[in-house]
């Protein structure tokens, strides 16, 4: 019985060549993107859940309002860690975790044995001060030390099995115990080995050294331990509740706490309990190393992946029924021979089942390919481990009866139901014509055609907005600009020597010290007032320093006044022209003279300049002051770039002035536009999904199309040899076998553009300043639509046409 099912099984699928190759790529397009996106959720999705208890792990984050302005910040006040156990109860475990201030990262040295060299790790990177409960928290495995004081005294560091074998690589877990590192000018001894964590994490840290160590050092004012009303990213608080214990009751206490300890600022802040599983995809609270995963991108990448399962089962089932006359005589034998419609059903669902299983296999031998010809889009640290997961393996099993149902189900169920007296009389042929079985295949196809649409045009529309938003006029120049960052510790005298080394460089034009670019990746905001005589206006303003050069290397114009003057001693500002407006000047020249309170002390508007983006333009232009101030970062324009290597000369040579005067530290820069261009790595990122969504669903829908052309043609071919008999020319019959298909292109076109138009208003409408949705963009994509089933059907249509109508009429 098996054996003959697979027998009669090879020889259909063989049989029938082409259908079964449009079939078998289609389903593995298919399968083959549903596997791989389903990879990216399920490894997104399970950051953390491996956690012990990890309903009950928040992290503490803060919620403010500025005037108006929602803000929010992983960070909180440093000494809330410390008095949470002594002061609250409900928790658990208390884990503050701090890295180091500024960009997170420390030097590591080992000094040598026997008088030999030290090793130096520059810039390590997850470096953390913590505590015993970080451990406990995590579940972390010990092989080496003692877990329970390992990290309660000053000076010691534990560090994981990876970082241990780095730092002494001829050393087991055990024999490193006890061992010296020195951290920036830190000396502290090894107390403690863990086993790495191998699952899906945001706890990054790979050394941990004592909070203690804190308290103990010059650390301890870096940190503002003993600061509540301010705090910095880099001071993040974690907590486990007690069992029984709820969030909205323990986060009430926090709040309670906050504001006994922190009467100046606290009535603007709310603290709030974030839920361990919320870390990994909130936006409103970016981790200083972790990294973000939008859920709406998910849902999006899990849209697709079921859109293109669905177009390669409605590719199957047309193909399926569309060659259903051809097995009839087959069914009719076999009724005849005794067999029952379920048993027929059975074959079928069978056959459905091997093609996809065959389809399932190619996919998952793919998979390693495609992860790696998209590698750019793929999350870090995703494997193909994971395909061997019993709950993958499950959904592979899940996936292959989903789609053999979907693809197999209908087609088994037309099949079956043929009569062998119809069939013997040769009376099948009416399913081939306008029944409701070629309707049906007609609304598939439509379907098809539809997604299809929907992707073209979401592909058009983002681009279009992308670009709109990268070449948009920022309100300055950021051509041939770049900046870099100089050690915040050291003396102005070294910055000063740098800065007149690298104005004297030829190809430079001019360069400034300052901080933040006029649009960049962070935000600064200021607490700035106006008295108008009768009220205390208090925008919320965003902050630029700059020396006298600033602007003219930025090319920001003033509209009224002037630039602040080179004098140090000078105490004067800049607004921008929304500044003045939003504090009742409409003409920007009324705001000069104007005396703004800053900082306690009353200090001139001298000039007001023309409104510019600070961030992207997903973001209206705020209210920005500007002020006079020499800062760690450099911004320096080059000359126009004409003879093709000069900017990297210049670039050269500025490095190594940079050394000259920093010799251990690295040099790295980042030109102004390419900078502005990573605001909008979120909708590159969906311009590239949407562009393979509409491959992929363009290439599936045309298979479908190929082979419905391809049979609808084969079953009109006397018909076509009496046409031509009776003077029919070429191009009449391409043009009436091609007409049905283009009609089914236009019905698809006329459905999917009204969607198309409310997703993407949708989507524009997070933007501040956006595109308009123009009518050529439908027509475009239509245009385009036709042309693609046009070229799809029209070789077989050609083919059909300029046959001999000898050769189809000869056996009449």
């Amino acid at each position: 019985m098996i054996k003959n099912f697979f027998t009669t099984t090879y020889r259909h699928l063989w049989r029938n060549r082409l259908f079964t190759a449009l079939n078998l790529l289609g389903l593995s397009i298919g399968i083959s993107s549903a596997l791989v996106i389903s990879l990216i959720v399920y490894y997104e999705f399970s950051f953390d859940t491996f956690q012990p208890d990890h309903d009950r792990i928040y992290r503490v984050v803060i919620d403010a309002n500025f005037n108006g302005v929602e803000g929010h910040s992983v960070g909180v006040p440093a000494p809330l860690g410390s008095a949470i156990p002594q002061e609250l109860t409900g928790i658990e475990q208390t884990v503050p975790v701090f890295q180091f201030p500024r960009d997170a990262t420390a030097e590591v040295r080992m000094e040598g044995d026997n008088a030999a060299k030290p090793r130096v790790f520059k810039k390590q990177k997850d470096i953390v001060f913590t505590n015993g409960d970080y451990f406990r928290l995590l579940g972390y495995e010990w092989l080496g030390g003692e877990k329970s004081n390992a990290i309660t005294q000053p000076f010691t560091v534990v560090l994981t099995k990876s970082r241990a074998q780095l730092y002494f690589p001829d050393l087991s877990p055990v024999a490193a115990i006890g061992k010296q590192l020195t951290y920036n000018d830190m000396t502290l001894t090894v107390s403690g080995i863990v086993d790495d964590l191998d699952k899906p994490t945001d706890f990054s840290g790979k050394e941990f050294i004592s909070l203690a160590t804190i308290e103990a050092s010059p650390l301890k004012d870096n940190f503002m331990m003993e600061v509540w009303n301010d705090w910095m990213a880099y001071s993040q608080l974690f907590v486990k509740l007690s069992a029984g214990h709820t969030a909205s009751v323990i986060q009430a206490q926090l709040n309670t706490l906050y504001q006994q300890h922190n009467t100046e600022t606290g009535r603007d802040m709310t603290l709030t309990l974030q839920p361990l599983s919320d870390v990994h995809f909130n936006p409103l609270y970016p981790s200083v190393s972790g990294r973000i995963a939008q859920r709406t991108t998910l849902y999006a990448l899990m849209a697709v992946a079921a859109f293109l399962l669905l177009l390669g089962c409605i590719n199957f089932i047309n193909l399926t029924t569309a060659q259903a006359s051809q097995r009839a005589k087959e069914i009719g034998i076999r009724k005849t021979m005794g067999s029952s419609r379920l048993q027929l059903i059975k074959q079928f669902l069978g056959e459905t089942i091997v093609l996809t299983s065959i389809a399932t296999i190619v996919s998952v031998l793919s998979i390693p390919v495609i992860l790696r010809l998209f590698s750019d889009f793929i999350p870090e640290g995703l494997t193909t481990d994971l395909i061997f997961q019993p709950g993958y393996l499950l959904l592979l099993v899940l996936l292959v009866v989903a789609v053999s149902f979907l693809s197999g189900c209908y087609p088994a169920l037309i099949l079956s139901g043929y009569t062998p007296v119809s069939v013997l009389k040769n009376q099948v042929s009416g399913f081939t014509g306008q029944t409701r079985h070629a309707s049906i295949r007609k609304i598939l196809t439509v379907s098809q055609f539809t997604i299809a649409q929907f992707f073209i045009l979401a592909t058009v529309i983002v681009s279009q907005q992308i670009n709109y938003s990268i070449d948009s006029e920022m309100g300055f120049d950021k051509e041939a600009v770049f900046k870099f960052d100089t050690p915040r510790d050291t003396v102005e005298a070294h910055r000063t020597q740098l800065l007149h080394a690298i104005q004297s460089t030829p190809g430079v034009e001019l360069t400034s010290t300052g901080f933040f670019a006029p649009a960049d990746r962070g935000m600064s905001f200021t607490n700035v007032s106006y008295h108008n005589g009768t009220e205390e206006l208090k925008p919320t303003t965003q902050i630029r320093w700059g020396d006298e050069n600033y602007l003219d290397v930025y090319g920001i114009k003033l509209v009224a006044g002037r630039d602040v003057l080179p004098d140090d001693s000078t105490n004067e500002i800049l607004v921008n022209e929304q500044f003045a407006k939003e504090i009742g000047f409409q003409q920007p020249a009324e705001a000069l003279g104007k005396f703004l309170n800053w900082n306690g002390k009353a200090v001139p508007i001298v000039g007001v300049m023309k409104d510019f983006h600070h961030q992207s333009t997903r973001s209206h232009i705020m209210p920005l002051l500007f002020e006079k101030n020499h800062g760690s970062t450099f911004h320096v324009r080059l000359k126009p770039n004409r003879e093709g290597q000069s900017w990297s000369d210049a670039i050269a040579q500025i490095q190594k002035a940079y050394h000259s005067v920093y010799p251990d530290e690295e040099f790295n820069y980042q030109f102004v536009d390419e900078m502005i261009a990573q605001f909008y790595e979120r909708e590159q990122a969906t311009a590239s999904l949407l562009t393979w969504a509409m491959s992929l669903s363009i290439l599936i829908s045309c298979l479908g199309l190929l082979g419905l052309a391809t049979y609808t043609i084969n079953t009109r071919t006397k018909e076509i040899g009496i046409r031509k008999v009776l003077g029919a020319t070429v191009g009449s019959i391409v043009r009436l076998l091609s007409n049905d298909f283009v009609k089914l292109v236009l019905i698809a076109i006329a459905i999917a553009s009204p969607i198309a138009w409310w997703a993407m208003n949708k989507w524009l409408a997070d933007f501040a300043y956006r595109i308009d949705i123009q009518w050529w963009m439908f027509a475009a994509a239509g245009v385009a639509a036709v042309v693609i089933a046009l070229l799809t059907v029209s070789s077989q249509a050609i083919r059909a046409a300029v046959a001999n109508p000898v050769d189809s009429l000869r056996d009449e």
